[in-house]
Formats: C-alpha cells, structure tokens, sequence
C-alpha cells in the first residue's frame, strides 16, 4: 500500500523547512534565514500513533507574473506537491502576521477540497499575547500553533495530521503476484517500455485504474508467473505540467514504489545518469525494494566494443549505493533485450525474498572473521556472537555483538559484501541490524 503524503507549503521564509526537519526528525532541508532557500521539494517518511506518511517540504510561494522564473518554478512544483497530497500544512508566520501572498495561498488552497490545516508558526508565547486572530480570515479554520524550532506544540499538529489521513485497504493481490513499478524521470521511454512488456504477451487478464493518482495497474502473466505493472508513466496532463517542471515528478514515483516488489529504474542512455535519477533510485533504495536498472533508447548510441562496459562503470560510479542491482540495455522501440526484462524480475524478486539458514550464516561470518579480524579501538575488538535472519523483502539480518559502538560501517560493509559473495542477493538492498549480546 502506498503511504499518503502530507505537504508542506506557504510564502517563503516562515519556517517550512523547520518545520518538516522537526517532524522528520533531522536536519536535512537547508534552513537558512533567507527567502527562497529551498527549491527542489524534499521528501521523508515519518511515522505517528503508528501511522505512516511521507511528508514534503516545499519551496516558499510567491504570485509573480514573471513566467519561466525560479519562483514561478517554486510555485508550479508546490503545485504538483498539493496535487499529489492528502494532507496540506498550510503554514503562516505568527510574528510578521497575515500577508497579502497568506490571502492568495489561502485561496489556491479552499480550491483543492483537500484537507488543510492552517499552522501559526513561530509562537513562543502560547499564554494568548501572541495575536493570531488574523488568521481567521483564511477560512480555513483554527491555526494550531506551534514553535518549530523549539518543537512546542508539533505534538498536538501532529495528532490533527493523523485524523485526516486517509484510512488504505489491503490491496487483493496474492503473494505469488510480483508487484513491478515503472519508475524515472520524464521522457526516458517508460510508456515505450511498459507497451513493449505488454505487447509481447498473449495473457492480459485486466486494466484496472491503481490507487496512486495517475498510474495504472495492469494485471498480467507469463510462462505462469503472475505480475502486477505499476505504470507511472500516464502522470503528465497536456496542458498542466510544462518541461521545466517535469524535473519535480519525483513525488509522483513514490507511491508506486511504496506498493512494489521490484522496481524498474528506467534511464535515458542518451543523458546516463542525472541528479532526479538518483533522487528516485535512492527513495526505492531506501524502501528496501528490489531493483532492475534498465538503460532505455540503446539502439541511438554509437557503439564500439568497449561501449556497454564503459557505460555500466559510469552507471556503476554514479549510482553506488545500488551496486547490487542488474543493468541491463534495451531498445523500447526495436525490443532489443526487453524479453529478457521479466526474466530479471523474477531472478531479483527471487533473491529479495531469499532465507539462508541459521547454521550456514554463522559458519559464513566465523569464516569472515577469520580471514579478516574486525579491528580493534582503543585496545578492544569487537566480537561477533551470533546472526541469524529475521526477514525478507528485503532481506533483513540481525547481528548480535559484545559491543555495537565497535561495528565500523566499513567492516559492516565487509560482511554485506561476503553475505553477497556466498548467496547472492543480487538486486536487493541488504538490511543489517546491529545488537547487544553479553558473551557466554
């Protein structure tokens, strides 16, 4: 099921990015005390009462008329977030008071229908001097206030959030479905690839409109596997999204990648790897889903025979946080190699959902540290005890130490990569949980 997004938008310089580091829980959006400071939309999964969202920090809103500059651009992606959320925190800055741009967010914002809550930030006073009931003439309701900086009152912002989320129901699909996402950046071929999938099948059981706006689900089999594509690739409304913005359609992939088993970078081989790609790699790396990275549009490259090598190492050295997924070059448009694309997602859907067993991880890891002694700090070494698997999808190991604050991410990545030498695991992310047993 695909998590709901909660958004965070507003004029600019009234604490957005505060606000989305609070709830998120670290500092990653750049607050700064200056306008205009974040332009791309950032995004994290956050969790509360035990339900989970993805929020959205936004660039600061402002009505120009200049078309083509950065704060129409600013505008247009708040726009996309807005049409993509759930949930807006729509919010106002409680010391400098309601503006003119409040009055026009306030009315972009009624227009949506959707849920918003109107948040007075910077309130430090919460004994009633601090007026906010300029507020009101928003229509949108009571301001919840709050201090993002010093976290006052996010607590009771945040129960208001989960009231409004909207309540998911299990998606009626087998586990024997391997839930595929088609995901990437605007114009890299995903329609051409997802037609290709589908036009070499003689099975197609269903179109059925998916869960996550602007994508379908299309429900089909082949030599008796059964699959699920999540296509992505239908988000672009002529008339809505111009070229300059289509770089924000990150936001747009998440959902498909919350509800899939494998998913399907699609790359440009014409432009290899950009900043967006590894944005939407990384939330699908980050999810723990499996993955194919499939370089599109191979038949407009020159080649010699050292082109699919040199190409791969780029990749390779561009996206390096994914080294275990599969590369694989195809034309969409001759269906060279497309055949071969399922066969991969089901080897990968395979190893994401792999067990090895109590007995054969120990005797791996006694035989690593044999071979390579974890180092030493300050006169103590760490001491692996025990590991043993406590799940899949991805697969998800659970290392017991005598002390966990010895577990260099360098030897933890030592033990990843032997882990990857013995079983395979290719075309999954590993998953590695560190913890305390006192020796025996």
């Amino acid at each position: 099921m695909a998590k709901p997004i909660v958004a965070i938008v507003g004029r600019p310089n009234v604490g957005k990015s505060t606000l989305f580091n609070r709830i998120a829980g670290s500092r990653i959006a750049i607050v700064e005390d200056k306008p205009g400071v974040t332009r791309d939309r950032i995004y994290k999964d956050a969790v509360w009462l035990d339900k989970e969202f993805t929020l959205v920090d936004t660039g600061g809103i402002e009505f120009r008329d200049d078309k083509g500059s950065m704060s129409d651009l600013i505008l247009q992606q708040a726009r996309l977030a807005i049409e993509e959320a759930e949930v807006i925190l729509f919010v106002v800055d409680a010391r400098s008071g309601l503006t003119a741009t409040d009055e026009e967010v306030a009315r972009m914002l009624r227009n949506t229908k959707k849920p918003v809550i109107l948040v007075a930030n910077k309130v430090e006073d919460f004994t009633g001097n601090m007026d906010v009931y300029d507020f009101y003439r928003l229509g949108l309701g009571d301001p919840i206030m709050v201090s993002a900086s010093h976290g006052l009152n996010v607590g009771d912002l945040l129960d208001e959030v989960v009231k409004h989320l909207p309540e998911y129901a299990a998606e009626e699909y087998g586990d024997d479905v391997i839930k595929i996402a088609v995901i990437g950046r605007p114009n890299v071929g995903k329609s051409s690839i997802v037609n290709a999938l589908l036009g070499e099948e003689r099975v197609i059981v269903s179109d059925v409109a998916g869960t996550t706006r602007d994508a379908i689900d299309t429900y089909f089999e082949r030599g008796g596997q059964r699959y699920l594509l999540i296509d992505t690739a239908g988000m672009r409304k002529k008339g809505k999204i111009d070229e300059p913005t289509e770089r924000y359609s990150v936001l747009r992939s998440l959902k498909a990648v919350d509800r899939s088993d494998v998913v399907l970078m699609i790359i440009d081989a014409q432009e290899v790897v950009t900043e967006q790609d590894k944005k939407i790699a990384g939330y699908a790396h980050e999810a723990g889903k499996a993955m194919v990275l499939v370089v599109n549009k191979w038949d407009l490259i020159k080649k010699d025979d050292k082109t699919t090598l040199r190409y791969t190492e780029e990749i390779r050295q561009e996206l390096g946080f994914v080294q275990y997924a599969p590369v694989i070059f195809v034309s969409a448009l001759t269906w060279q190699r497309v055949p071969r694309i399922l066969d991969l997602v089901n080897y990968v859907a395979e190893q994401h959902a792999m067990r090895v067993s109590t007995s054969n991880l120990n005797d791996l890891v006694q035989e690593a540290v044999r071979l390579n002694p974890p180092p030493s700090d300050k006169g103590r070494r760490l001491k692996i005890l025990y590991i043993t698997q406590a799940g899949v999808k991805p697969p998800t190991f659970i290392i017991f130490v005598n002390d966990p604050e010895l577990m260099h991410f360098s030897y933890q990545r030592y033990l990843e990569n032997q882990l990857r030498a013995t079983f395979g695991f290719e075309g999954t992310p590993i998953r590695m949980v560190i913890k305390k047993r006192k020796e025996d």
